[in-house]
């Protein structure tokens, strides 16, 4: 007998933050929810107010496409991975970069803080994933052992280990102590595009050019669901109580209850391969670096899924027509 997934999800709604000029890349949720911040290929880092939809700040610098952005554990600083094969890091409030990390000889696909906010990983199109010290900006560790290039990677929730993706089609988790690989996870067929731990650091998701997203046990390495599509995964998410699992495709984005497998939601008709996902922290919206509205002169804007509770910001009424 089938297992009937308990989690409801219900239809979303759209919001839409406009201003980068070139497509979006990344997105992140602050800490508090109260502010995201997006990396695009038109160079420049910018803050927004959640509620608003306005921004902030632009933190400009990059002279390349910003392909990864993140919060800071207290939400303090942001750090930015690009093309220019930098690393920086800024402060939230003024704007300014505080920290230029050089030491990649390729693009950044991605960055992530340690829980502690002590550390920053990037990993780079060279092959290797870099430890940084994010107070003194200086390189801690360099793991390296992949054949591809690097395409994500994320610490665990206790800081301990490292989890990453590669273009070699593996998986490795790392030792951040001792820059030691622990285990490699092989099961995909393609490009692995992109990695999360569970809340609870007990799993890890993967999606794939394989067109697989997949859920492996930390522990033994094995397996534990494998998720089939149309189209390449591209982006992989945990919501915040580890219950919901986000996936992102080359137009589509699914929801699925990771006890059960069920499929809990399918939203489809994005402009491009969904490339970033995040959940603010208590899970009620999602934010993409696409979105799925009419109009193809907002294929430079981003969207956030507002799936019910507090309002996140509101469109006027000609527009919420045509994205709700």
């Amino acid at each position: 007998m089938t297992e009937v997934s308990p989690l409801v999800i219900p239809e979303p709604k759209r919001i839409l933050f406009r201003g980068h000029t070139k497509l979006v890349f990344s997105v992140a949720f602050s800490p508090d929810g109260k502010q995201i911040v997006s990396g695009s290929d038109d160079c420049i880092v910018c803050i927004w107010n959640a509620e608003t939809k306005t921004q902030t700040k632009c933190l400009e610098g990059h002279t390349n496409t910003v392909y990864s952005v993140t919060f800071s554990p207290d939400g303090k600083q942001i750090v930015s991975g690009s093309a220019d094969t930098t690393v920086y890091i800024w402060d939230r409030a003024t704007g300014t970069q505080v920290k230029h990390l050089e030491g990649h000889t390729g693009p950044v696909y991605f960055v992530a803080f340690s829980p502690d906010g002590k550390r920053v990983a990037s990993g780079s199109s060279d092959r290797t994933i870099c430890i940084w010290n994010a107070k003194m900006g200086t390189q801690i560790n360099r793991l390296e052992g992949y054949i591809g290039s690097m395409s994500s990677n994320v610490f665990s929730p206790d800081g301990k280990r490292i989890v990453s993706g590669s273009h070699d089609g593996t998986i490795k988790i790392w030792n951040v102590e001792t820059g030691k690989e622990l285990k490699c996870l092989i099961g995909h067929d393609d490009q692995v595009h992109s990695v999360a731990f569970s809340p609870d650091g007990k799993l890890v998701a993967s999606g794939s050019a394989d067109r697989t997203a997949r859920i492996w046990d930390i522990e033994t390495g094995v397996e534990i669901r494998q998720i089939k599509n149309d189209h390449s995964v591209h982006s992989v998410a945990f919501s915040p109580d580890g219950k919901r699992v986000a996936f992102g495709s080359d137009k589509t984005v699914c929801i699925l209850d990771v006890k059960t497998g069920t499929k809990l939601k399918h939203l489809e008709g994005y402009w491009v391969p969904i490339c970033s996902l995040a959940f603010s922290k208590d899970g009620r919206y999602l934010a993409l670096d696409t979105h799925s509205g009419p109009d193809h002169e907002d294929r430079f804007a981003f969207s956030v899924l507002d799936f019910g509770g507090p309002n996140l910001g509101t469109l006027p009424p000609e527009e919420a027509l045509l994205y709700i």
